[in-house]
């Protein structure tokens, strides 16, 4: 891989960990100081999630955080050997929400939740972080399944 590529791949990594670290942190400490709103179908809230998505693995209590940071280096670690400037956003956005809810973690005891959908259905509370995984998740499948989206 030459210097300029790789130079390129680190810096959306990083960029983009810190950008939805950042901007996750800052929604949440909104809603810890105690910004509260509700609507209709939607109510902007404060939930301390003790699992994973819709509180799954809860019973994993202090371990949980653990794992879920062996499994964040070991994502961060297999794109760093793969060397794929296409993965870098998607994979930085994924680990920067990661993070940002493992950081809740060691912090509040929980992942700070605010976004509590109820219109139609009831749906699980769920963060910004939440959402940028899903996207990124979304954006890693996509370049997995058009392999000619991905040449490098």
């Amino acid at each position: 891989m030459d210097k300029n590529l790789q130079i390129r791949l680190w810096a959306i990594l990083l960029f983009s960990i810190a950008g939805v670290f950042i901007v996750d942190q800052n929604i949440k400490t909104l809603f810890v100081e105690g910004f509260r709103y509700y609507t209709e179908c939607i109510d902007f809230i404060l939930v301390y999630n003790k699992g994973v998505a819709f509180s799954m693995f809860a019973s994993l209590g202090e371990y949980l955080k653990y794992i879920q940071l062996v499994l964040v280096l070991g994502v961060f670690g297999y794109i760093i050997y793969l060397k794929k400037l296409c993965y870098a956003f998607p994979t930085g956005i994924i680990i920067g929400g990661a993070l940002s809810n493992i950081y809740d973690r060691f912090i509040h005891g929980g992942v700070v939740d605010m976004v509590y959908w109820h219109c139609g259905f009831d749906f699980a509370v769920f963060n910004f972080a939440d959402v940028v995984i899903d996207i990124g998740v979304l954006w890693l499948l996509i370049l997995n399944l058009k392999t000619h989206l991905c040449k490098n």
